[in-house]
This record gives structure tokens, C-alpha cells and sequence, in this order.
């Protein structure tokens, strides 16, 4: 035997609240957050040939690319090796440091 009042259900005929939903107008439209880069940064302890094997091995460039760009952080004093988003411009910096290389990241603008 059941306690009074618990032997029977009550229906819910609450309606949900309704929601206005505003758009942007035309021209507000979200850009993605990119692009950004990685710059790799001359130093003075890695072999030229050691900066152009890790540039070929990590982000499989062409041995002439790879080349053109160890030549860039060389002459220049730094290079953007890879573009992308800020995410993955924060995995590749820290590729480079487990290399052993000096980088750092920043928005293409700057």
C-alpha cells in the first residue's frame, strides 16, 4: 500500500519560453584566428646542416626549401617556417624546441 499522494503522476503543461535569436548584419561576420607564424631565430650553437635536417624531418619541406630557409634564419636572423592557426603554431614552436632551435610565435600582422 502506497502513502496517500504518491500513487498518482501530475502532467507538466508548462510551454518552453520562447528565444529570439539576433544575426550579425552582413559585413559583422567572425574571422578565424589566423594567420599566424612561427619564426625560427638564428643561434649561435646549431650546425646549418643540423637546422636544414630538423626544418626537411619535421615539417617535411624539400631538401632546397629547407635550404633557402636555414639560409634565411642564418643571413636574416630569423625565418617564418610555417603559417597557420594559433594552435597549431603553438605545437611547432615547441617542436622546435624539442630540436633544439630557438622559435617563437606571433600573429602574420605583427
Amino acid at each position: 500500500m502506497l502513502p496517500s499522494g504518491c500513487g498518482t503522476m501530475t502532467a507538466m503543461t508548462s510551454a518552453p519560453e520562447s528565444a529570439t535569436i539576433e544575426r550579425p548584419a552582413g559585413d559583422e561576420r567572425v574571422q578565424p584566428d589566423v594567420p599566424w607564424v612561427t619564426l625560427v631565430w638564428d643561434d649561435p650553437v646549431n650546425l646549418m646542416s643540423y637546422v636544414t635536417f630538423v626544418f626537411t624531418d619535421y615539417f617535411g619541406y624539400s631538401r632546397p626549401k629547407a635550404q633557402r630557409l636555414m639560409l634565411q634564419v642564418h643571413n636574416e636572423g630569423k625565418s617564418v617556417v610555417s603559417t597557420g592557426s594559433r594552435e597549431e603554431m603553438e605545437r611547432d614552436v615547441q617542436a622546435m624546441h624539442s630540436y633544439g632551435l630557438w622559435a617563437t610565435f606571433q600573429k602574420a600582422d605583427a
